[in-house]
């Protein structure tokens, strides 16, 4: 089966994350997307990071009923912080039948020469990079790297925290089942 990994904090997962890997599956580029919770980003700040249990809860609770969207926590397993190549080589031992491809935003492949072990992703991995404003990713194509025009939705988990902060309404940013859950367990405030 062909699955696309689409990496990140979640913190929390929203509608930009949720369109991205609908549009790659609606595309059959992938046949399920699985949501790779991170516990520790080695290029995020994590001041702001809740507990990766919760980040795992949130995302599995946006993406229920979803039978091609699937979460997995097996960065939870290795060491920390989370380097891309060790969960791809953990997922290939686990699941050696899979074909795995990763989910990039434009972004993110333009600074993957900064990964740990990046030109080796380059090489093995196919790549499905989804364009992000302000970043120009034609002078980097590769063999395995496809580009995708998926919809482009100016969220980040980055705002919807700061608005839950300040009290201002998230509905229509994230799905109501994790506004339903911030607003229970009172996350994300001052």
């Amino acid at each position: 089966m062909r699955i696309g990994l689409f990496f990140g904090s979640f913190n929390p997962i929203h509608h930009g994350h949720l369109i991205i890997a609908n549009h790659i599956v609606n595309n059959d580029l992938v046949d399920q997307v699985w949501f790779v919770v991170s516990p520790l980003n080695p290029f995020k700040d994590s001041k702001d990071l809740i507990s990766e249990y919760i980040r795992l809860h949130l995302t599995s609770v946006a993406i229920e009923g979803m039978n091609k969207f699937r979460v997995v926590d097996v960065e939870f397993k290795l060491p920390r912080p989370s380097y891309t190549i060790n969960t791809l080589e953990k997922l290939k031992d686990i699941y050696p039948e899979e074909e795995f491809s990763l989910i990039v935003g434009g972004d993110s492949y333009q600074n993957i020469h900064r990964w740990r072990e990046g030109s080796r992703i380059l090489t093995d991995y196919k790549i499905l990079v989804y364009q992000r404003k302000g970043f120009d990713n034609s002078k980097m194509e590769r063999d395995k790297v496809a580009f995708i025009e998926a919809p482009l939705i100016e969220i980040s988990s980055t705002e919807i925290r700061k608005m839950i902060k300040v009290g201002m309404n998230i509905r229509y940013y994230v799905p109501d089942s994790v506004v339903e859950e911030i607003d229970k367990s009172r996350l994300y405030r001052k």
